[in-house]
């Protein structure tokens, strides 16, 4: 009786989960990308009050220049919407890329990458539930250093390498969403902020391509 009682118990509670789950996920699918732009915090984006980013939304669904005069005294353009992909240039040196990229369990999670020119590219990458509560980023993302930037070919024990190597002791990354696929691009933008003889040193110890990373449903690798 007791085992009979506990299988019931167990199955009750893997319905009322199930039911949850469905629930969650009806909500989510309601929620497209011209949903999450406007229920941004005024926090992550103070620039566009949300009646701003209605107006942003309205204009590029007409096929008008969606460009509007922000907070700060400059000008906010929304360059590309999709129902899971967004690009604002919030200001003349800021750049916003939202996607939503999805779980294994149907239901999706928010990245948000922000670069500022200064003055070379530099990005950060955060991550989101669709209700806008902050999330982790080291469970999702391992953000790539330096190293994985020089070649592989190279010999560290060379004169060229130490010379070279010396000059990149800041890490600026330019992170690029794409709105077509589910990948993360980074660039390694340190050497442009070199003089350009410095830059041409370390062009010659760097590979010639950018990392990508793949989102698998759970993380990107």
């Amino acid at each position: 009786m007791l085992t009979f009682g506990l299988r019931i118990k167990n199955q009750m509670i893997r319905y009322s989960l199930l039911l949850s789950l469905c629930v969650c996920t009806l909500s989510i699918k309601a929620q497209d990308m011209k949903t999450l732009f406007t229920q941004t915090p005024d926090s992550y984006l103070p620039q566009l009050e949300t009646a701003w980013r209605k107006d942003l939304i309205d204009l590029y669904l007409t096929g008008k220049e969606a460009h509007l005069q922000n907070t700060m005294g400059g000008y906010s353009k929304l360059l590309k919407l999709t129902d899971d992909y967004l690009q604002l240039q919030v200001t003349e040196r800021s750049l916003v890329e939202m996607k939503k990229f999805p779980l294994i369990n149907n239901t999706h999670i928010l990245c948000m990458v922000t670069t500022i020119e200064g003055p070379v590219a530099d990005s950060r990458v955060r991550f989101y539930t669709t209700e806008w509560q902050p999330l982790e980023s080291t469970n999702l993302f391992t953000p790539v250093t330096v190293d994985w930037f020089i070649s592989e070919n190279v010999d560290k024990d060379s004169d060229a390498y130490k010379d070279a190597v010396i000059r990149l002791d800041i890490d600026l990354i330019k992170y690029l969403l794409n709105s077509e696929n589910q990948t993360l691009t980074a660039v390694y933008t340190t050497p442009l902020y070199l003089s350009e003889q410095d830059r041409n040193k370390t062009l010659l110890i760097l590979k010639d391509y950018p990392k990508v990373y793949v989102w698998d449903k759970s993380t990107f690798h």
